[in-house]
């Protein structure tokens, strides 16, 4: 007997099957393609205290950056462009020709912008005051994605 339960009556491990239910049908649509994801990461330590760090994925030679952090008390101090770039040169040595990131914040967008990223979809008010900003950076210029003036982006390494 087929029985609805709304989310008052759903417990959290039926909330993770449904979804680990849609990364794993995203997963086998993607690897159907020949994708084969990999995470990637990298953090920064002082005296033994994570201070920042950065973590995605590899796949179709491009990087996904999911997250960014860096501590509060060290924001400001050049500490997060070198995280990104740390990322960017790990993906590279994967082969990577670019990298994809998205944020709501557009503080942070326009910070992207300066690290060499350039803005390829916007959404105004995609959640309430926040807009969706999607950004993408050509990490090398050989083999870069057709469609794609990688002259006019900064390599890895050419900061």
């Amino acid at each position: 007997m087929r029985e609805w339960l709304t989310v008052r009556d759903i417990n959290p491990d039926t909330m993770k099957a449904i979804s680990d239910g849609v990364l794993q049908h995203g997963r086998a649509l993607s690897e159907a393609r020949g994708g084969q994801a990999e995470a990637i990461a990298c953090s920064l330590m002082e005296n033994g205290a994570l201070i920042g760090g950065a973590s995605g994925r590899t796949e179709f030679r491009r990087l996904f950056v999911n997250y960014l952090w860096i501590s509060a008390q060290w924001r400001g101090t050049r500490l997060g462009t070198q995280v990104l770039h740390k990322l960017e040169a790990l993906a590279v040595e994967r082969a990577c020709v670019d990298a994809l990131i998205e944020t709501l914040d557009d503080d942070v967008a326009r910070w992207y912008t300066r690290c060499g990223y350039r803005l390829i979809a916007h959404v105004p008010e995609y959640c309430g005051p926040w807009s969706r900003h999607t950004l993408l950076k050509v990490l090398v210029t050989t083999g870069a994605p057709s469609g794609l003036n990688s002259a006019s982006h900064t390599e890895v390494g050419n900061y």
